[in-house]
């Protein structure tokens, strides 16, 4: 059988094509369809089949309008309640792709609909896994308590995914490859693995989740210590429960002007030394210069889905580019324009006295704003006040204004972003980014 992952980095996501005697199969589309439709031509296959393994909560699928362009059948659980035409795929369901049998397995856990696909083809074995297996770890029980057609507690869905660790996958051989949803740096688990695949017996020897244990020592270890949720994720289930809009049509309708004002909430996508040399009041440095950079999270962290926002661009001709980006959590719908700046009436950020910073730490009020699970680890300056960047725009207001205020991570991007919403909310205070040179006070 033919298998080709594909990976978007910034979010640590893998989809997965299917082919046999060409008839192609697409688990688990990133918002961006088109690299499926040059996979397909490349290998004279025809796409046949979506299948979601579950609504994600992280980025927004394309499983919709693959089915408008190519007339794929959509396949996913029934628990699922989709909105949008499909046929279901739980257990007992198979599909015949070619000469590959897909079939169906309820996998709850990281959400009640989650399903693992099983692909069969003579004595080969691979499995699609969603969320539900990871790579050294499973898929987190915490994200539908408040999202989703089907909601459950975390603890209940704890319990089930110990159920499904424990009973579903006896039956399959050890030499099937794993093929999960997401690697390391997803907040759809916490302790993901580098490795992009695997296979059953290697989980079964070293994921913590199959070791014996009780049903209790096991849910306590689940639950305990996941990361953070931001803000878009149950807005993302929602829409992948809907299916998202054609994608190019979407991002086109967004308006792009030049040197003119902005409206609502400010985004700056600069890197930090142009927006510190220049922006405009009250904007918020989410940079996105990097291709690697976790910007989609941080922008869905910071910004609620209900909130609009004008995002600044350092050229015009990056538009189309970071439309796309932003279009992978479907935040597309939330932009009122895109513009790049006028050369006037532009604010500038102070530069930090690193050396007097170091000598006189004292006379600065520092705010970590690392994640609450990196603070736990370790603090790296001891009278740092705690404010984890994705509450920033809560907890700010409960920061001493009396000195001047240092704002650092853990190695610079998130502090620019952190030190401009503390100057866009405080007042009468000067806010310093610690930016990179916070690993001088790293052991």
């Amino acid at each position: 059988m033919t298998i080709k992952q594909f990976e978007y980095k910034p979010l640590a996501h893998y989809s997965y094509a299917i082919i046999s005697d060409g008839k192609m199969a697409v688990v688990d589309p990133e918002r961006d369809p088109s690299q499926y439709y040059a996979f397909a031509k490349a290998n004279n296959a025809e796409i046949v089949a979506v299948i979601e393994t579950h609504p994600h909560a992280d980025f927004v699928s394309s499983h919709l309008e693959i089915h408008k362009t190519t007339g794929a059948t959509i396949y996913n659980s029934e628990e699922l309640g989709a909105d949008y035409p499909h046929k279901s795929f739980d257990s007992g369901d198979h599909i015949e792709l070619g000469q590959i049998t897909l079939k169906a397995i309820n996998t709850p856990g990281h959400s009640p609909d989650s399903i693992t696909i099983v692909a069969t083809q003579g004595d080969e074995t691979a499995m699609f896994t969603g969320d539900t297996l990871f790579i050294g770890d499973v898929g987190r029980p915490d994200l539908r308590e408040k999202a989703g057609n089907m909601q459950a507690k975390r603890e209940e869905l704890a319990e089930m995914m110990y159920e499904t660790i424990t009973t579903k996958f006896t039956d399959l051989p050890d030499d099937a490859l794993v093929y999960p949803a997401h690697g390391a740096g997803s907040l759809c688990g916490k302790n993901l693995s580098d490795a992009n695949s695997s296979t059953l017996g290697n989980e079964r020897m070293g994921n913590w989740a199959f070791k014996k244990q009780t049903k209790e020592e096991f849910m306590d270890v689940l639950l305990d210590g996941q990361p953070f949720i931001p803000s878009y994720f149950g807005f993302d289930v929602d829409l992948n429960k809907t299916g998202a809009d054609n994608l190019e049509s979407s991002i086109n309708g967004v308006p792009l002007s030049e040197g003119t004002t902005a409206t609502g909430i400010i985004v700056d996508t600069r890197d930090e030394e142009s927006f510190k040399n220049g922006h405009l009041e009250g904007s918020f440095n989410i940079q996105a210069v990097s291709d690697n950079a976790k910007f989609e999270t941080w922008l869905g962290s910071i910004i609620k889905p209900e909130e609009k926002f004008t995002m600044v661009l350092d050229h015009k001709d990056s538009e189309k580019k970071l439309l796309n980006r932003i279009a992978k959590i479907g935040y597309e719908k939330i932009i009122l324009k895109t513009i790049t700046l006028p050369k006037d009436f532009l604010a500038i950020t102070e530069k930090l006295d690193v050396q007097d910073f170091e000598k006189n730490p004292d006379n600065y009020t520092i705010v970590d704003i690392r994640n609450t699970s990196e603070i736990e680890e370790g603090k790296i300056f001891e009278s740092a006040l705690p404010h984890p960047l994705n509450e920033l725009r809560d907890t700010a207001s409960e920061i001493p204004t009396d000195k001047p205020i240092v704002v650092h991570c853990a190695g610079g991007y998130r502090s620019a972003a952190g030190s401009s919403i503390l100057q866009s909310i405080l007042e009468d205070v000067t806010i310093y980014d610690l930016s990179d040179d916070v690993k001088k006070f790293q052991d």
